[in-house]
This record gives C-alpha cells, structure tokens and sequence, in this order.
C-alpha cells in the first residue's frame, strides 16, 4: 500500500490539494479495496474522527473524477470504489455472501470483448461481471 507521502503526491499529480480527508478515503480504499460508501465512512472516522458523510462523499466523487479511485456498481449491490484505475479488469461476484474479486481480461487488449455492432461507438472499455460461488461459500452448499 503506498505511503502518505505517495498519497499526497498522487493527489499533486491529479491536481487536488492534498487534505486530510482525501489522505484517509484514498487509504481506506487502498487497504478495503470494492469497499461501500458506509464502510469507507468508518475507516476514515478511524483515523481522523468526526468526519462528516457529505464530506467522505465529496472525496470520493472528487478522487473518482481524477481517475485516482473507481467506482463500480455490481448487479445487486451498492456503489463500491477500488483503487485499482487505467485498466480494463472485471469482477467476480458471489452470490450468496457479495464477495468481490478482480478478474483480468482473459485474452486480447482494452475493451477485452469485441462489441457484435457498435452503433457507432468508438469503446474503449467493457465491463463484465462474472457471478457464482466463493470458495468459502461453495464448500458450505
């Protein structure tokens, strides 16, 4: 995981200022990575205290927008964020307990699948979600 000091030249690099607050989200979610909003909020009142939800919101939406953070939306699930940014991974979903994991593109380059008709799009990004079992819970069935 990157050091405070990486964090604050990461958010130099995006041209954000570099507060407490964006230090904190950006090192909750590197540590919780396809963390929710609610657990990112805990992590950072951890390490900060009082810090208010709108405040962890505004954060978030800010890093997303500067491409330090992503932020996906599984099937069934609420908005969760990974640091992991500048690639074309998918996800891998249980469907018993919502565990995620990151999947690489199995074969080829960025978009990894090849639209049957584009309407005229130029993609430059596919998103997959595999579902099944984790092995946790594929050994209790």
């Amino acid at each position: 995981m990157p050091t405070s000091a990486e964090f604050q030249q990461l958010l130099r690099d995006a041209s954000l200022r570099v507060t407490a607050p964006r230090i904190a989200v950006l090192s909750a979610v590197h540590a919780h990575p396809h963390a929710d909003t609610d657990s990112i909020i805990g992590v950072v009142r951890g390490a900060l205290g009082a810090v208010s939800h709108q405040a962890v919101y505004d954060v978030l939406r800010a890093l997303t927008g500067a491409g330090l953070l992503r932020r996906i939306e599984p099937p069934g699930s609420v908005a969760r964020y990974e640091a992991r940014v500048g690639d074309n991974h998918h996800h891998v979903v249980c469907r018993a307990c919502g565990a995620i994991a990151d999947v690489d593109c199995a074969v080829g380059q960025a978009p990894c699948l090849t639209a049957s008709n584009s309407h005229g799009f130029v993609i430059d990004e596919a998103e997959v979600v595999y579902r099944g079992l984790c092995p946790d819970c594929a050994s209790t069935r």
